[in-house]
């Protein structure tokens, strides 16, 4: 369950250090003790979203369902963009569609949060390799339609700090950055790798940009906040120029579709892949599964997929 997105104060001193006992008890897997801390900061502050949420994860970790059902209903009226992650949460317990768990909220201020600290938490304690992967299965792909792996404009979805522009070196002449995150854009720009940079959510990125405008577009650890990738795929459909390759890495599972895992990211299948491509009038140029992160020292299994449009 994701804990706070960002940091905030009630405004009281003694609700704030309540509300901080209330977080430790929590991260300590203190259930009751985090319930208790949390409604004693809601009688001092009852407007304050994070409290409501804590005490809602609390009670749903401690099975009171309709409890923390109430709670975190509360805590998502007071946090409408919510940057605190509870659709998430309500999702899990059945109050909420799948397709509506990750926020575009949750996702900007998660990431505005991580700028300063994303390489090196990604390239070191998850041994993050997705944008390398990427570049090979970009030269796998073309390789195989007979075509040289050079792009005269390469869009790079969910940029970040700018470690696919950095991976894709001279493949492409012009890349443009897109991210939901203003201070990922922030530190992207530092890299001096951009034509552009845009903050914007992806798909809304795409929507505005012309017909066969873009020969590449890459996603490296994307789709793993957006579930159903029709629309995604449809608008890359789009924007592509015949013979232009959209590539991507997705985390993976082994059932149907898609589904919401514990680490609070989307998971999809090889049959759901296939499907969707298809669907979007993309034909698969290169498929593979891979691994392009670890967590808890564990390699988490994904693919790498490299779609073209026809000519």
């Amino acid at each position: 369950m994701p804990l706070k997105a960002v940091h905030r104060s009630t405004g009281d001193a003694i609700a704030d250090r309540r509300f901080a006992y209330a977080m430790a008890a929590f991260v300590e897997a203190d259930w009751q003790v985090a319930v208790d801390l949390a409604s004693q900061t809601l009688e001092l502050a009852p407007g304050f979203a994070p409290a409501h949420a804590t005490l809602g994860r609390a009670q749903a970790a401690l099975g009171l369902k309709d409890e923390a059902i109430a709670a975190l209903s509360e805590a998502l009226r007071l946090d409408p963009e919510d940057e605190l992650g509870i659709r998430i949460d309500l999702a899990r317990l059945g109050a909420m569609h799948t397709d509506e768990a990750i926020s575009e909220g949750y996702v900007r201020a998660l990431f505005d949060n991580y700028a300063e600290g994303f390489d090196q938490h990604l390239t070191g304690a998850l041994s993050y390799r997705g944008p390398a992967i990427i570049t090979e299965a970009i030269g796998t792909a073309a390789a195989a339609l007979g075509r040289k792996p050079a792009f005269d404009l390469a869009l790079d979805l969910g940029c970040g700090t700018g470690l696919m522009a950095s991976a894709l070196g001279p493949m492409a002449r012009r890349i443009e950055g897109v991210d939901i995150s203003p201070r990922m854009i922030a530190v992207a720009a530092r890299t001096g790798l951009y034509a552009a940079l845009h903050v914007g959510e992806v798909v809304d990125e795409l929507d505005r940009r012309a017909a066969a405008s873009a020969d590449l577009i890459v996603a490296a650890d994307v789709v793993v906040y957006l579930g159903d990738l029709f629309p995604l795929l449809r608008e890359a459909a789009r924007v592509l120029r015949p013979g232009g390759l959209f590539a991507f890495t997705a985390q993976g599972h082994h059932g149907q579709g898609f589904e919401l895992g514990i680490d609070s990211r989307f998971a999809h299948s090889d049959r759901y892949l296939r499907t969707v491509a298809e669907d979007s009038g993309l034909v698969i140029a290169h498929f593979a599964a891979v691994s392009t992160r670890q967590d808890r020292g564990l390699d988490v299994p994904g693919y790498v997929m490299v779609l073209t449009l026809p000519r």
